[in-house]
């Protein structure tokens, strides 16, 4: 899309002062091409760039916005907070309640440790299941993407997948080697790996629901294998559900699918739109942690009062009667229209869905793992990200990222939606039908 001269200017300005004009790779709209958006404002489920054209937001800061852009009783929350000061550096009684009510929500995390992103949770539920089991290998599965730390820059989805990397230069192969990756949802090649290294794994970390390379579900019995089998081996199986924490509902993906991991990672929407993530499990394993044990992790900025304000506020929200039921009744007659949009269309696509999360692969197969996930057809993808694009309806940058529905979605942002997406398809269908 053409630019203003305001956005212009503040890309060339961010080519000269970040790296690749960005903070976060997906956010350069490589895989899609054109220019990047560079957002003003947000409010409710629209962006305001700084062109001023509008866009309804289906990306919601990549999940963390379950409620919308600026909720009035967050950002009420977060205000009052900071009269209060921003940082502490030391404890307060909000990482306290919010710890509470995590535990309360999913109790299988017992002890919890407040950390700022995704990536410490993860790095630091794997350091803490090393020293439990006193092993070094982990497992982890194709196209699940927990962070960037170097044990997980392995076949990883989602921005990994979008720039083709297999692997991240920079991670010692030692390290490297201590990483075992196997196909998402196959039980098979998951007990194989599990006895070909008896005694040695330490943890198996997995998506319950992956999201990152594009949304995939877990097969009927997948989740209770791994569950089976890591009890067997004596492994720790680590759940991150930095996506589907409070996504799906109130208890996440392992209430859903009555699993009880040993540790848990959440993220996104337990900092309310506020940096904040956490890890947390079974009392012992956890007390392995310092000051209790000798597992060392730290961090000036975690438990920060401002992100717990705003996550208690949103956990409070979010148990109001019947949220996620009218959540996800919008997520599902989006997903049903845009089903019924592709058949019609004679465009060769499906839709995975989970709750209030989706992706639309431009494939002709079921999505079940990343080895399928990667024959979609990405080209007509961004196509059809661009047409969404121009009639403002802004959808991630990416065939393997995931479409999330906020309550901030109306039933007429879901019409105009299933309106765009019709013509949108309708154009790609004209242009491949064209001489």
């Amino acid at each position: 899309m053409p630019l203003s001269s305001d956005s212009k200017a503040i890309l060339e300005l961010a080519q000269k002062v970040l790296v690749g004009g960005v903070n976060s790779p997906v956010r350069a709209f490589r895989a899609v091409g054109g220019n990047p958006i560079v957002v003003r404002s947000a409010s409710g489920a629209r962006l305001l760039d700084s062109d001023g054209k509008e866009y309804l937001d289906y990306i919601g800061s990549w999940g963390a916005l379950i409620l919308g852009h600026a909720h009035p009783g967050v950002i009420a929350a977060i205000i009052v907070q900071a009269h209060k000061g921003t940082t502490y550096g030391m404890t307060s009684a909000l990482e306290v309640e919010l710890a509470s009510l995590i535990s309360s929500a999913i109790p299988s995390m017992e002890m919890v440790r407040f950390v700022s992103s995704g990536t410490e949770a993860t790095m630091s539920a794997i350091r803490v299941a090393r020293a439990f089991t006193k092993r070094d290998l982990i497992v982890k599965f194709e196209g699940c993407y927990h962070g960037h730390a170097d044990s997980f820059l392995s076949k990883a989805g989602s921005g990994l997948a979008t720039l083709g990397i297999a692997e991240s230069p920079g991670v010692p192969d030692g390290v490297a080697t201590l990483t075992i990756t196997v196909p998402y949802n196959d039980r098979e090649a998951f007990g194989h790996a599990l006895s070909l290294n008896s005694g040695k794994v330490a943890a198996v970390i997995v998506e319950p629901i992956a999201a990152n390379m594009g949304v995939v579900l877990p097969s009927a019995t997948f989740l209770r294998d791994l569950r089976t089998l890591t009890r067997r081996h004596h492994a720790l199986l680590i759940f991150d559900e930095v996506i589907t924490g409070f996504r799906l509902n109130y208890g996440g993906a392992q209430a859903i699918y009555g699993i009880e991991p040993d540790l848990t990672t959440l993220g996104k929407i337990i900092g309310g739109g506020l940096p904040a993530a956490a890890y947390g499990g079974r009392r012992e394993i956890m007390e392995m942690v310092a000051p209790s044990g000798p597992v060392y992790q730290a961090g000036t900025l975690s438990g920060n009062p401002l992100a717990m304000r705003a996550g208690i506020e949103t956990l409070k929200l979010l148990r109001a009667p019947g949220f996620y039921d009218e959540l996800n009744r919008k997520a599902n007659r989006l997903v049903r229209g845009i089903r019924a949009l592709i058949k019609d269309s004679g465009i060769t696509a499906n839709v995975n869905a989970a709750g209030s999360v989706f992706t639309l692969f431009f494939n002709g197969n079921h999505v079940q793992n990343f080895t399928i996930a990667k024959t979609s057809d990405t080209s007509m993808y961004s196509a059809y990200f661009a047409q969404m694009l121009r009639r403002g309806v802004l959808i991630p940058p990416s065939q393997f990222e995931a479409h999330f529905v906020s309550a901030a979605h109306s039933q007429e942002d879901i019409d105009f939606t299933l309106r765009s997406v019709e013509e949108a398809l309708n154009a790609l269908h004209a242009k491949l039908s064209s001489p």
